[in-house]
C-alpha cells in the first residue's frame, strides 16, 4: 500500500485548502447559520474540483473532504461527490453520464444519498413511495439517490412541489446537530430512475450497485470526520499553547498532554483506515470491510477527539459560538450518520464470523 498522493491529488487538495481557508472564516460560518454557503460552493466548483474527484479517484476525494472538515465548511461536497459523481460514473448508463455529470461537475446538479436509509421505501414499476426521515443536503440537491427494500438503486429528482394532492415527492426541512441543509424525505408515487444493476445481495459483498455506493460513502465521510478531528485538535492545541494556568501555559501540564496525544493517535487512525479503504476501492480491491473499519473508527475515535477538543479549551469551550463548537457538532453528526460504533462493530463481527472479510 502506497498513500502517497499523486501531483494532480495533492494540487487538488492545496488548491481546496486555500478555497477552504479563505472562504470558510468564523464570520462568514456565523453568517450562515445553518444554511450552505452558495458562493463557497460556487468557487470550489469553479476551480474544477468536483469534477477532479473522476481523475483523483476516492482517495483524491477523502483528502479534500479532510481539507473540508478542518473548517467545517457547509457546502454538500461529500454528498453529492460520493452519492453523484463517483456513483454515477461507475454505475450509470452511458446516457445518463452524459446527461448527469457535466452539471455534477459545474455543481448546477447536487445528489444527496438516503444512506444508510432511516425508513423503508419500496419500488413498484419505477415508482417510489416511502419516508425517510433525515438526508443530509436535501434541501440543496437536485437529485436523491435512494435504495429500495430490495438494495436497488432510483435517482429521484427533486423538483418544485405543487398543489399537495398532486406532490410525490415532498421535502420537509429538518435541523440537524451539524448544519447540513438536511430535509425529511416523503415518496408517494415519486417517478425515479435505475442507477445500476439490481443486486439484492447483502452489505459487504462486491459487485452490487448499492454495496459500491455504501462503500463510498462511509470512506468519503470518514475522510470528513479526520478533517473534523484534525480541525478541532489545532484549535486545541493553539488554545493550550496561549492560555496560561499558575504561570506557564496550559500545554506544559501532563494531564493536557495526554489528552491531546490520545486525540492525535486516534485522528491518525481515523485518517489511515480512510486512506486504506479508499486505497483498496481505488485499486478496485474488496472495500466493503476496510469501508466498516474506517467508519467504526470514524464514528468511535471521532467523538472522544472532538470532545477532546471541546474539554481543552475549558469554560471556552462551552460557548456555543465558538469555532472549536462547529467540530464537537459535525464530529457528534458524522458519528450518527455513520450509524453508530455498536451497530458498525456488529456489522464488522458478522463479516469476521462469515470468514468474508478481506
Amino acid at each position: 500500500m502506497d498513500f502517497t498522493p499523486t501531483e494532480e491529488q495533492e494540487a487538488a487538495r492545496e488548491l481546496a485548502g486555500r478555497i477552504f481557508a479563505d472562504l470558510a472564516t468564523h464570520e462568514r460560518l456565523r453568517a450562515a447559520g445553518t444554511g450552505t454557503d452558495a458562493e463557497l460552493w460556487k468557487a470550489l466548483c469553479a476551480a474544477g474540483l468536483p469534477g477532479a474527484v473522476e481523475e483523483t479517484g476516492l482517495l483524491g476525494l477523502v483528502l479534500l473532504l479532510e481539507e473540508q472538515g478542518r473548517v467545517t465548511a457547509q457546502v454538500p461536497f461529500a454528498a453529492s461527490c460520493a452519492y453523484g459523481i463517483l456513483a454515477v460514473g461507475r454505475h450509470g448508463t452511458d446516457e445518463q453520464r452524459t446527461r448527469l455529470l457535466p452539471g455534477l461537475r459545474d455543481g448546477t446538479t447536487v445528489v444527496t444519498g438516503a444512506f444508510p436509509a432511516s425508513g423503508t421505501v419500496s419500488a413498484h414499476d419505477g415508482r417510489l413511495s416511502g419516508t425517510v426521515e433525515w438526508v443530509p443536503w436535501l434541501r440543496d440537491a437536485t437529485h436523491v439517490l435512494v435504495p429500495d427494500e430490495d438494495r436497488d438503486l432510483w435517482l429521484v429528482p427533486l423538483v418544485p412541489p405543487g398543489p399537495p394532492e398532486e406532490d410525490a415527492v415532498r421535502v420537509d426541512p429538518v435541523e440537524l446537530t451539524a448544519p447540513w441543509s438536511a430535509g425529511r424525505l416523503v415518496l408517494d408515487g415519486a417517478a425515479g430512475e435505475r442507477l445500476g444493476r439490481q443486486c439484492g445481495a447483502r452489505v459487504g459483498a462486491s459487485g452490487g450497485a448499492y454495496e459500491d455506493v455504501l462503500a463510498v460513502a462511509r470512506i468519503a465521510f470518514a475522510g470528513l470526520q479526520a478533517g473534523v478531528c484534525a480541525g478541532s485538535l489545532a484549535r486545541a492545541v493553539e488554545h493550550t499553547s496561549v492560555r496560561e494556568q499558575f504561570g506557564r501555559p496550559l500545554s506544559t501540564h501532563q494531564a493536557v498532554q495526554l489528552r491531546a496525544a490520545d486525540a492525535h493517535m486516534d485522528t491518525e487512525a481515523i485518517r489511515v483506515t480512510a486512506y486504506e479503504a479508499a486505497w483498496r476501492f481505488d485499486e478496485g480491491l474488496d472495500a466493503g470491510g476496510a469501508a466498516l473499519t474506517a467508519a467504526w473508527w470514524a464514528s468511535e475515535a471521532g467523538k472522544r477527539v472532538v470532545h477532546a477538543g471541546q474539554h481543552l479549551h475549558g469554560g471556552t469551550g462551552a460557548d456555543l459560538d465558538h469555532p472549536v463548537h462547529r467540530h464537537f457538532l459535525w464530529g457528534r453528526q458524522l458519528d450518527a450518520y455513520l450509524g453508530g460504533g455498536t451497530e458498525l462493530l456488529a456489522e464488522l463481527g458478522a463479516l469476521l464470523a462469515e470468514g468474508d472479510l478481506s
